[in-house]
């Protein structure tokens, strides 16, 4: 045998994939951490509130002397309690028991969904750009061809159809949308999702929606949902208790949808283990049985946004998203380049920033500002960039 390590069998996938865009901007501002800067981070989404106190002592009171696997579809009473939220919050009626499976966070299920559906002459994923990475990585990992629709300013940052081709839907497995969306903050009315809906059962596909974020908007109407569609065939939501409950770590979400779907979704989901801790699902019954800490975490979104907005104009940002998530979608001062102008505002402020293009290329010339961190550090990092101490 010749010296040196044998070779490793490793997916060329997860080269071609490259490093998640995330991962580089956290890279960046622990470089910059380590020359000295002090640092406060609009760059990676993750809500840093507390959760509520209600919620963590839900999550205390279940948990027992003995712990076991949980199911794979999930506690009856979590499945109960996101059917109810949905018929409070958006007037549609689910069947808890077949059209509702809980999931770890919208991430895994995300990933996980072109799994069910990719197949044979089906082998094409429609995801946006700019948009987050997950349904086009998922699309890839399951053997598909992925098409990126683009989110143009000129439509309001929602997706057009007529920008897939009739050979595409004829191979189209799934078209991604993600509304209120990251990181344009566009919003999906309800017409637009419908339209997309037909359009998928005619051609045999799958609309799947990612709202993550519905439940954070900084004005207007609340967002519409896809299950508030009164034919939910082919169609496929995503929410979780992240952004809605300031639940991050709990990794607790739902899939809801086409019974058809959400079937086949249970028939993988025990090969994959990736339900809730029991604790964890009690929890979030609790979390999504109360709307008072929502207006809460709403109303704050809000204040950040205020103190912060006229700060990042002053430097040449021009907000030009819109109304939905904690995220401001922002042109460049003269349409330059976003890495450039993001790396200005880390070296000389401190401002940590997503450059637009590190979510696809359509995002180049905007970045993203996510309005995560406290409302103090909105406003010291508002006095910094209006030159303060």
């Amino acid at each position: 045998m010749s010296g040196g390590a044998p070779s490793l069998p490793v997916n060329p996938l997860l080269a071609a994939q490259g490093t998640y865009p995330f991962t580089r901007l956290r890279e960046a501002a622990e470089a910059a951490a380590a020359r000295g800067l002090a640092l406060i981070d609009f760059g990676v989404g993750e809500p840093r509130e507390e959760t509520p106190a209600f919620i963590r002592a839900a999550l205390a009171e279940a948990i027992t002397p003995v712990s076991t696997y949980p199911l794979a579809v999930g506690l009856p009473e979590l499945r109960a309690a996101v059917a109810a939220w949905v018929g409070r919050r958006f007037g549609a009626g689910l069947d808890p028991d077949g059209e509702v499976v809980p999931t770890l966070g919208s991430k895994e299920a995300i990933f996980q969904l072109a799994q069910v559906v990719v197949g044979p002459g089906r082998d094409l994923v429609a995801v946006t750009t700019p948009g987050y990475p997950v349904p086009a990585r998922g699309a890839q990992f399951a053997g598909a061809d992925v098409v990126e629709l683009p989110l143009r300013a000129e439509r309001g940052f929602v997706p057009d159809p007529d920008d897939l081709a009739a050979a595409e839907w004829a191979r189209l497995a799934l078209l991604w949308i993600n509304t209120p969306n990251n990181p344009t903050g566009a919003v999906a009315g309800l017409e637009l999702l419908g339209e997309l809906a037909g359009r998928c059962r005619a051609a045999g596909a799958v609309l799947a929606s990612d709202e993550a974020y519905s439940e954070l908007w900084l004005e207007g109407d609340p967002p519409s949902s896809a299950l508030q569609l009164t034919d939910r065939a082919n169609v496929a939501v995503f929410n979780t208790l992240s952004k809605r409950s300031s639940m991050p770590g709990y990794r607790s979400g739902f899939l809801a949808g086409d019974a058809r779907l959400i079937e086949a979704v249970r028939r993988l989901r025990p090969t994959t283990g990736t339900t809730p801790q029991e604790f964890v699902q009690r929890a979030s019954a609790a979390a999504w049985g109360d709307e008072a800490h929502v207006e809460d975490v709403r109303a704050l979104y809000r204040a950040k946004r205020d103190i912060l907005l006229p700060a990042l104009r002053a430097v040449g940002l021009e907000p030009v998203g819109g109304r939905g998530t904690f995220f401001l979608w922002l042109a460049v001062p003269g349409g330059g380049d976003d890495a450039t102008f993001a790396t200005w505002l880390l070296d000389e402020h401190g401002v940590v920033v997503a450059p637009g293009s590190f979510l696809g290329a359509a995002g180049a010339g905007h970045v993203r500002v996510a309005l995560v961190p406290t409302l103090e550090a909105c406003a010291a990092a508002a006095q910094r960039l209006a030159g303060g101490a």
